[in-house]
């Protein structure tokens, strides 16, 4: 776990909560490079950001964490700052928590370890979902030659991808990735002799 802040007293302090609570702390960041470089060596699983009085200086530090670090960043906050908070979401929090105390720290952390790890796996059904998307108009434009060409209705055409593949022991989407690749080559086939 990472943590972060201007203000090394406070990182002390916060650090001891961790640690209590049982969590790994690593050497914590004061400065921006200081927590890029930590990011780069030990890849946190976790990092909260301890927010006082540079917001800017905050808002680096996230948006730091969230782009190169592989898990959830948590910020720390003075008594509620809406405003500081929208601008922290607007850079990637996954949670917060006011104050050090404990039991809400630990809140925190579940709270952000679930969003991240929801988060990641509908970013791997979209993907999933993608990919099945792009299959789908893989077979659907093979289809469409094999219509053009063999004069087939659709479901010929479907038969003829699904045939093929099982004489080559290929799947159907990557005979019709074939059909669509080698169609540009193929001369067009015309209604009568030539």
């Amino acid at each position: 776990m990472l943590i972060a802040d201007e203000d090394e007293t406070a990182l002390d302090g916060l650090r001891d909560t961790l640690e209590r609570l049982g969590h790994e702390v690593m050497p914590f960041a004061v400065s921006v490079r200081e927590a890029a470089e930590l990011i780069a060596r030990e890849d946190p699983d976790l990092t909260i950001v301890m927010v006082h009085q540079d917001d800017e200086h905050a808002l680096s530090l996230i948006s730091e964490a969230v782009e190169f670090a592989s898990g959830p960043v948590i910020a720390t906050v003075r008594d509620g700052d809406a405003d500081f908070l929208a601008r922290a979401a607007e850079h990637g929090i996954s949670a917060y928590v006011q104050g050090t105390e404990p039991e809400a720290v630990q809140g925190a952390i579940e709270v952000a370890l679930r969003r991240y790890r929801e988060t990641a796996r509908l970013a791997g059904k979209v993907d999933e979902l993608e990919g099945a998307l792009q299959r789908r108009i893989v077979i659907e434009r093979a289809k469409g030659i094999l219509m053009e060409r063999h004069s087939a209705d659709e479901r010929q055409a479907f038969e003829l991808l699904r045939e093929n593949a099982r004489a080559s022991s290929r799947r159907v989407v990557e005979v019709a990735q074939s059909v669509v690749d080698g169609h540009a080559l193929l001369p067009r086939q015309h209604g009568g002799p030539g």
